[in-house]
């Protein structure tokens, strides 16, 4: 199997730290946040990595380079023109070919059972599957909403404050109370058919071009719910927490 880091963006909410330093770089617990992801998926057994760059993008690649001394093999797909995070799907469409691989996101650290994750979706026959997590502030967040088989029945995305679009729309309210919502924690496995599903002119989002509409038509997407260590860095205030938790107490991280 294959895999992605998602690395395009800028960090807008971690200025004037990512004017000269792209998020995937900032440091955290002595090395840069995206070695996290890195090796993660190296501990699984996953050696093979496309990682898309925008924002400063020659220091990624400087730092990183082929991914040699983390005992990776890295591709790099630039985007002048950011293509979002389903167009880039649709340009390493080729890169994938015809192998089931696994999407992350650069800027979270979790201790993932990515091997226990594949179980699950192998044994639901899966199309996607989709790490996921309960925070204490779950309403800052677009909901994945799973049955008692993990299956996602609705993911609602946020729009503004207790307002989301929903998919499917019109789902009953008994069919509703029934449901668990979590928060998607930026990980994914994805079975290659996914592909010919995608739209074909990017930019275009992952969540609501493709995957939204999927599970509002009740194909098989499941939830993995990860109940371990997760941070994801969105703004200059949950980064310094970070940096402090690490100094203070740092977490013990498998694949360390």
């Amino acid at each position: 199997m294959k895999a992605l880091i998602l690395s395009g963006g800028r960090g807008e909410r971690l200025r004037p730290l990512t004017d000269t330093i792209p998020k995937p770089l900032l440091e955290v617990g002595g090395r840069p946040l995206i070695h996290y992801p890195l090796l993660m998926l190296k501990r699984a057994g996953i050696g093979a990595v496309a990682i898309n760059v925008h924002h400063l993008a020659a220091e990624i690649e400087t730092a990183l380079g082929t991914g040699k001394t983390l005992a990776l093999d890295i591709t790099y797909a630039p985007e002048p023109t950011l293509l979002g995070t389903g167009g880039t799907l649709f340009a390493l469409r080729d890169y994938f070919a015809n192998e089931r691989f696994w999407v992350l996101n650069a800027d979270s650290i979790l201790d993932l059972d990515l091997n226990a994750m594949l179980r699950l979706h192998r044994e639901r026959e899966a199309l996607a599957t989709f790490a996921l997590f309960r925070p204490t502030d779950i309403g800052r967040y677009s909901r994945i909403e799973i049955d008692r088989e993990a299956k996602i029945r609705r993911v609602r995305l946020l729009k503004g404050p207790k307002e989301f679009e929903d998919y499917p729309a019109g789902l009953s309210g008994s069919d509703a109370t029934a449901l668990q919502s979590y928060m998607f924690c930026g990980v994914y496995l994805c079975e290659p058919t996914v592909l010919d599903r995608m739209p074909t002119a990017p930019p275009f989002s992952s969540m609501r071009e493709i995957f939204a509409p999927l599970i509002a038509s009740g194909m098989p997407l499941f939830g993995y719910v990860h109940r371990g260590l997760f941070h994801t860095v969105d703004d200059l205030e949950s980064y310094q927490a970070l940096r402090q938790e690490f100094a203070t107490n740092p977490p013990h991280l498998s694949y360390l």
